[in-house]
């Protein structure tokens, strides 16, 4: 727990993050943090200690003191989830519910030990996964937040399956296709895996569904997407939850440019940008599956295949597996690298907003996952889509059919195939080269520039933000943090 002196600084509105440890969490959380911070608020940024310890080992700006970010501060805490992970590391169900029992009281402690220490937490802000924040909150009297980090698009889904309102695939009729209000048609395979009943992850449907049974403790939900983005489903979706889009969230106002000093890496990221500064324009894939997913062996050796066959240069992200995977960590095809030559760089994790703004970066070949589909459509990289579980089925569909920004290669887990290395390098070369690469760079510079307006002042993401940030300042507390601290508790 940080000292009095810790949090002394400047009298600044004090909001306190909490994410579930996952790196595809914690980064849109962080991201969150930083932007509230930048306008006027002290962050303290919080999760268990077992993320603390990965997060303070790959970055350097991991303090628990107070650091100046814009008009305000941020800071990080972490607290002991008490979870044996050496034992238990891969029961993800388990995992969830120990930590619902154990977070909920830790939490608390430090919601009121900050009272004591004169620096009254306004508002509790979390994501999907952990909905007791909310249920603290509310027994603390404090003002509750949740970032959705998935699209809306998504989040339309869980909203209308845990409200029985329309046919999702079931038991008994399983390629039943859903069609949502201002929503395109999805075919059985392109709503979220874990609604479909052959699922083998239920347990993530529970998990995100909690947070819906929990939809009405939330003054607000904050959506890492923009309103040009996702309109006509976000217009929708707002009569029935308060959402505010502040996305994209890793996009950074002009005014914010050294953001990136603070992180939230996993993983330390190795240097790969002097060997992008080597390559020509547009001549390089770069490759990521994000940080959960893991192929199987035959896949990656077909990926593999490919590349070398269509003669471009790669940059491959492998971050090693967590305990968490879905599949025993693949390796690459042997003398993979040594075949490969000065075309090929492989690494274990990397700045990926940087590597897909550089511009020797022509497409990414990507799992789908919502942050790396924000990151590439706003700053204006062509993908290929090659989805595996949960929402990643639906972005790319999304990418492929409504942004227009990247080609399919894969439908997902569904489709239980093996993609072959021809396909893949047709694919490569198509995206790379010609009228269909021409057009979907085309399209992604579109949505580059109005993701911009998004965030810059005065465009509606910062206008939503803005707003947020003026709500939990005049939001009235019910005093029940003072009721404890007056009851010894």
């Amino acid at each position: 727990m940080g000292s009095t002196k810790d949090l002394a600084g400047p009298s600044l509105p004090h909001a306190l993050l909490i994410s579930f440890p996952g790196q595809g969490h914690v980064n849109p959380l962080l991201r969150l943090g930083k932007r509230l911070a930048s306008k006027g608020l002290l962050v303290t940024f919080s999760a268990p200690e077992t993320v603390g310890r990965d997060m303070r080992k790959a970055n350097s700006n991991i303090s628990g003191e107070p650091t100046p970010y814009g008009d305000g501060m941020i800071r990080f805490e972490f607290f002991d989830d008490e979870f044996p992970h050496s034992e238990n590391g891969d029961d993800v169900d388990f995992y969830i519910d120990h930590l619902k029992r154990v977070g909920s009281r830790k939490v608390a402690e430090m919601v009121k030990e900050y009272e004591k220490q004169g620096r009254p937490v306004c508002c509790l802000i979390h994501n999907p996964f952990i909905p007791w924040v909310s249920d603290v909150a509310e027994s603390l009297g404090i003002s509750n937040a949740m970032l959705w980090v998935q699209s809306c698009a998504s989040f339309s889904c869980y909203y209308h399956y845990y409200n029985k309102s329309l046919p999702f695939p079931s038991e008994s009729e399983p390629e039943t296709d859903v069609q949502l209000p201002c929503m395109p048609l999805l075919k059985y395979d392109e709503i979220p895996s874990f609604l479909h009943p052959s699922s083998p992850l239920p347990f993530l449907a529970r998990a995100i569904l909690g947070q819906f049974k929990n939809l009405s403790k939330p003054f607000c939900i904050l959506m890492d997407t923009f309103q040009e983005l996702e309109g006509e489903v976000l217009e929708y979706m707002c009569k029935f939850c308060p959402i505010r889009t502040v996305g994209p969230l890793f996009k950074d106002p002009e005014k914010l440019a050294g953001s990136s000093e603070v992180r939230g890496d996993f993983v330390k990221v190795d240097d790969c940008i002097e060997w992008l500064d080597s390559k020509p324009p547009a001549s390089v894939v770069y490759i990521s599956f994000g940080s959960i997913a893991v192929l199987k062996q035959e896949q990656v050796d077909e990926i593999a295949e490919g590349l070398l066959s269509s003669g471009l240069n790669f940059l491959w992200s492998m971050k090693p597996p967590s305990n968490w995977a879905a599949f025993k960590p693949a390796v690459l095809p042997d003398g993979f690298l040594e075949r490969a030559g000065e075309r090929g760089r492989v690494v274990q994790w990397c700045p990926q907003e940087r590597v897909l703004a550089h511009p020797s970066v022509a497409c990414f070949v990507t799992h789908c996952g919502w942050n790396s589909s924000m990151e590439a459509l706003t700053i204006g990289t062509p993908t290929i889509a090659f989805p595996q579980w949960g929402d990643q089925v639906t972005n790319a569909k999304y990418s492929v059919d409504v942004f227009k920004t990247g080609l399919r290669l894969c439908r997902g887990e569904a489709e239980d195939r093996l993609i072959p290395r021809e396909e893949i390098e047709k694919c490569l070369v198509e995206a790379t080269s010609g009228p269909t690469a021409a057009k979907i760079r085309e399209n992604a510079s579109k949505w580059k520039k109005k993701a911009e307006e998004a965030v810059e002042d005065g465009g509606s993401s910062d206008r939503n933000m803005q707003r947020f940030v003026n709500e939990i300042l005049h939001r009235p507390s019910n005093g029940k943090v003072e009721k404890h601290l007056s009851n010894g508790k």
